[in-house]
């Protein structure tokens, strides 16, 4: 059955890049010129995403207004002619790129009850997950190398990568066997493991694809790892029921929750940005003579 519906939770405190998020939610710091949620949205609609749900907190409302028309700005960017042209084009595509639908998450009780706010909007179809703290860039949409996984073998899909230790006890571990090309069957996973508990160094990094049948395991399930209801618990119950495909995926992923991680997406969406490239490589090639 082929994936229509994504949802994006992003209703998060973003605590790891405080001050910045203190008034400003993280899904909106920019990469260069664009939110990072923006990179989220176009990847899904790279994908074939149809409908896109965002799951929202109280204070996200700018998030909102980021994917609305904008008049005012519209009309002072058309005035400028030829030399905004490009600019309007932007701001007007940032309404017009996806149909999305917003749902607030009352209490940050964990990403499996963030997910379970967009039961009524998924209905009973399968759905994808592109999670709001992680940015994937890459030809080919990691949105979409999940969804072809699921679409092709029929059970749940997630995309992986093997991280460090210092990683793993921070993510999550899948206990998997190698199947071919990039796919790896998945059989149990844990979140947020001890060294002495990871299956592997494999972890699930940002993207799912997950049948329907996950709100029923999400609403009987008891509160995990820092008190929190974690979707990996659900998918955990996946696994060990029916199996799940891990997709080791191609393309490059930022953590947006994380200062380093928001530093190397800039450098390096910067150093192939049309308007920085050549300055940021100039810049960078100076400084490196005095590290």
């Amino acid at each position: 059955m082929k994936i229509r519906k994504a949802v994006i939770p992003a209703a998060g405190y973003g605590t790891r890049v405080l001050p910045a998020t203190k008034a400003m939610p993280k899904e909106m710091i920019p990469i260069v010129d664009k939110p990072a949620i923006q990179y989220n949205v176009e990847e899904a609609v790279r994908s074939g995403i149809e409908e896109i749900c965002i799951v929202l907190s109280r204070g996200k409302n700018v998030v909102e207004d980021h994917f609305d028309r904008a008049p005012e700005l519209e009309e002072k960017l058309k005035d400028g002619g030829e030399a905004k042209a490009e600019l309007l084009e932007s701001v007007i595509y940032a309404a017009k790129c996806a149909k999305i639908t917003y749902v607030r998450q009352q209490e940050q009780l964990g990403l499996g009850h963030a997910i379970m706010q967009a039961k009524n909007f998924v209905g009973g179809e399968p759905f994808a997950v592109l999670y709001g703290d992680d940015v994937i860039i890459g030809e080919d949409p990691c949105c979409a190398q999940v969804c072809r996984a699921f679409e092709q073998l029929g059970k749940g899909a997630v995309a992986i990568k093997e991280v460090s230790d210092e990683f793993i006890v921070k993510y999550s571990s899948m206990k998997c066997e190698y199947i071919k090309d990039n796919l790896y069957n998945i059989t149990d996973m844990i979140e947020k493991p001890t060294l002495e508990t990871k299956f592997s160094n494999f972890s699930i990094l940002g993207r799912c694809a997950l049948p329907n049948e996950v709100f029923d395991i999400l609403e009987n399930l008891p509160k995990g790892a820092g008190g929190e209801y974690q979707l990996t618990d659900a998918m955990k119950v996946l696994a060990l029921r029916d199996g799940m495909t891990g997709v080791d995926f191609t393309g490059k992923r930022y953590d947006m929750g994380n200062k380093f991680g928001i530093l190397m997406a800039n450098i390096d969406v910067g150093l192939k940005h049309p308007e920085t490239a050549e300055n940021l490589k100039a810049y960078i090639k100076e400084i490196s003579k005095n590290l």
